[in-house]
């Protein structure tokens, strides 16, 4: 499905929502999100457009964003330009199963300055489950609260369309994407051995966690309470950090 199949875009805010909203059952009914932006305190998500590669290569086409696993590994980091256009295209594609997300941060000098990119996919209505991944930002925003807000907006938009379980992973070798996952409140689920290739041919083990609707109300709390301590004060970009899980 492409995005211009789907509802007409209009912008969703966090702001009075995301802290009254209560978890009313259990028992939920999935559908497809709209995809429209989602509008944070710190970013925006935007969905994916080809015409955001230029920017997405200079912010997270890098070896320190490739090293913890993100784009198959080091090995997959593209040459140029060109290479990262083609890989883009690929990693980033809007089909019947996904919504890829640019990710700009909102207000302050940086306002509107690409800083990352995101997927929410592997639909599974039946079962009520999806998949939040193929995440990498710009070395000048980690450890802010741009990855925080990103699963705030993202699960939130997925349990306000009826799914029951988000699923969050990365690379079992990589402890500093794994703490971030545990940070954000999800839980572990298991490890998928010689789960996935590895662009240099080798084979990676899968760390598998999992928030469900049942763990929304806590997890959303402690969101929110991560953004609160940040403050007013606008992200700007800066050197150094750690990538996010994939």
């Amino acid at each position: 499905m492409s995005r211009g199949e789907r509802k007409p875009r209009r912008e969703a805010t966090t702001a009075g929502r995301l802290g009254s909203r209560p978890c009313e059952t259990l028992r939920v009914t999935a559908t497809l999100p709209a995809a429209d932006p989602l509008i944070g305190r710190f970013i925006r998500l935007d969905p994916f457009d080809e015409a955001d590669t230029a920017e997405l290569y200079r912010a997270i086409a890098r070896p320190e964003v490739f090293a913890g696993g993100y784009g198959g590994g080091p090995a997959g980091l593209p040459a140029d330009l060109a290479a990262f256009e083609a890989f883009a295209r690929s990693y980033y594609d809007a089909g019947d199963s996904a919504m890829p997300w640019t990710v700009r941060l909102r207000g302050g000098a940086d306002d509107g300055r690409v800083v990352g990119a995101t997927k929410l996919a592997d639909f599974d209505l039946p079962n009520e489950s999806t998949h939040i991944g193929w995440t990498a930002y710009d070395p000048g925003v980690w450890g802010t609260t741009v990855n925080p807000e990103t699963k705030l907006l993202l699960l939130d938009l997925a349990f306000r369309n009826g799914f029951g379980r988000v699923k969050i992973q990365a690379d079992a070798n990589n402890a500093r994407s794994r703490a971030a996952i545990e940070r954000l409140g999800a839980r572990l689920d298991g490890v998928l051995r010689r789960h996935k290739r590895r662009a240099d041919g080798s084979w990676r083990d899968s760390a598998v966690y999992s928030v469900i609707i049942d763990d929304w109300p806590a997890v959303r709390s402690g969101l929110e309470a991560r953004l609160a301590a940040w403050g007013d004060r606008p992200v700007e970009a800066r050197r150094g950090g750690a990538a996010d899980g994939t």
